[in-house]
């Protein structure tokens, strides 16, 4: 009797102990189910704060109804507990009266390694199929469903519509109004060389500079409407070059070849006069305008048959 008495007393303590630090729990969001239904299945374990939970595993003891998923654990905590809630998610297949055995829950205490477990409690439900009629005609579970018309939708497309056509009258009207402002082509008269280098000869001539004794101011004009002719005729940079340079430069274009020497003499003696300061006599004043004029018409284009400027467009 002492000894059952002593076992007694030491075995209450712990079992007593158990149940004030863990409990577990188990269930199913309702007892009756289609065929086909989704089935809720819980377990609910309530732990002290030093307790290590291992999640329980069920698809060993589940035997007419079929695993789907599991959900990740949801844990809250009060002051001294911790709520663990397992989810699974299961669905039956037959018509069958279902029990899912007491699941184990296996946990350990802080600073203990033994493993312990701790029983959730069995649930059983039912699944079921429909029930038929077998002297009914056949027809929809439900009627179908009538949707209400929303005139609101229908408004809402109309005042898309005429946004649509008014945005696209908006751009045709810029259209237009663009198109109608285009600037229409216009020409202008394209002078060849030749012609703008002998107007502005006669103009020079028409002045008389050399016979008001503006003589330098004279050759240094007469000098530079030949060197801008040999700029626009032959693409050189006459009026930048010296004398020796733009003679160099001439010697290179196979049309301007025929007025090398008479071209060196020209400037040559323009020179003299704007920078040494030479005084020519009436007729080599005459001859400068002459040489000027003979170096222009030996290089006019040979397909250029008449001197009338020419339209283009622009």
């Amino acid at each position: 009797m002492v000894k059952i008495l002593i076992i007694t007393l030491m075995f209450f303590p712990f079992q007593n102990l158990s149940a004030q630090i863990i409990s577990a729990a188990a269930s199913t969001d309702t007892t009756d189910y289609l065929v086909g239904d989704l089935i809720t299945y819980e377990i609910e374990v309530v732990a002290k704060k030093n307790i290590r939970l291992f999640p329980p595993s069920i698809t060993d003891s589940l035997k007419t109804v079929e695993f789907i998923s599991s959900d990740k654990p949801v844990v809250t905590e009060t002051d001294d507990s911790r709520t663990t809630l397992f989810k699974y998610t299961l669905a039956g297949y037959d018509s069958v009266n279902v029990v899912i055995p007491a699941i184990p829950v296996e946990y350990q205490i802080a600073g203990d390694s033994t493993i312990r477990k701790i029983n959730t409690g069995p649930v059983s439900f039912t699944v079921h199929t429909v029930p038929v009629k077998t002297n009914e005609d056949i027809k929809d579970v439900k009627k179908p469903l009538k949707i209400p018309f929303d005139w609101k939708w229908l408004l809402l497309w109309i005042a898309i519509g005429i946004i649509l056509l008014a945005a696209a009258y908006y751009f045709y009207r810029r259209y237009k109004q663009k198109k109608s402002e285009i600037i229409p082509e216009k020409k202008i008269i394209k002078i060849p060389p030749h012609v703008r280098a002998f107007a502005a000869l006669d103009e020079l001539e028409r002045d008389q500079l050399w016979q008001k004794g503006r003589i330098k101011e004279y050759h240094s004009k007469l000098t530079e409407i030949v060197r801008a002719y040999f700029e626009e005729r032959f693409n050189l940079p006459a009026l930048e070059l010296t004398t020796t340079e733009a003679l160099q430069r001439l010697g290179n274009v196979g049309e301007a070849k025929d007025i090398i020497e008479i071209t060196h003499n020209f400037l040559t003696n323009a020179d003299l006069v704007k920078f040494a300061k030479f005084k020519p006599i009436e007729s080599v004043n005459e001859e400068m305008m002459k040489q000027a004029r003979e170096i222009i018409k030996r290089t006019i284009p040979k397909e250029i048959e008449k001197t009338e400027p020419e339209e283009v467009n622009v």
